[in-house]
């Protein structure tokens, strides 16, 4: 069954939303340039309010590994995800600080792209076309990948079931494809969710 992402939660009607929908992960984005972003305080608040059946991924940008693992600690999230710079001995750092699971993203235009993500430690990845750019990329260029993969970059309703079909992802990551007017809809999450699903009891 392929795993749901419903990323850049900010507001408590979203998590009223998730947990009524019941995707395996939500995203917090803790980038202060993103429109999406919530401070730890913020974050804290949404996750009491959260299914613990869900897990809470905190998304960062080149943070210190010391507030990574302070937001692990503090249960206010449950898994990291890294979009920025961070390389190995970023991440052994963190693996010093924490044993919680981390999902290292890649950016990928060309099959080649993969194959430092292939290489990195972390227990995830995550393979878009950009940071959160709303964008899809060529699906081929990840057919080969041998690891499991969260597939992120402008899926919506429209395409979520194909890139399925196609590439077989370990999960499905999705944020302004389930928005209207800059703000989760409802209505977008429940029929991206409808289709993941309806796409793996084919």
């Amino acid at each position: 069954m392929t795993k749901i992402k419903l990323c850049g939660l900010t507001r408590p009607d979203d998590i009223h939303a998730v947990n009524e929908l019941r995707p395996d992960y939500v995203g917090f984005v803790f980038y202060p340039k993103s429109r999406r972003f919530v401070t730890p305080e913020q974050a804290a608040r949404l996750k009491e309010w959260l299914d613990p059946a869900i897990q809470a991924v905190g998304v960062f940008v080149d943070e210190s590994p010391e507030n990574i693992a302070a937001l692990l600690k503090e249960n206010v999230i449950d898994i990291a995800q890294l979009h920025g710079h961070e390389d190995e001995a970023y991440f052994k750092r963190l693996r010093e600080l924490t044993d919680s699971p981390v999902i290292k993203a890649f950016r990928v235009e060309r099959p080649e792209d993969c194959l430092p993500a292939e290489e990195f430690p972390a227990e995830y990845l995550l393979l878009d076309s950009g940071m959160g750019s709303g964008v899809t990329f060529d699906w081929s260029a990840v057919a080969g990948v041998r690891r499991e993969f969260f597939l992120a970059g402008g899926l919506t309703v429209g395409n979520v079931s194909a890139a399925i079909r196609k590439i077989h992802p370990f999960a499905v990551d999705v944020s302004s494809g389930i928005e209207s007017n800059g703000v989760k809809d409802f209505s977008k999450m429940a029929a991206f969710v409808a289709a993941v699903r309806e796409e793996d009891n084919r």
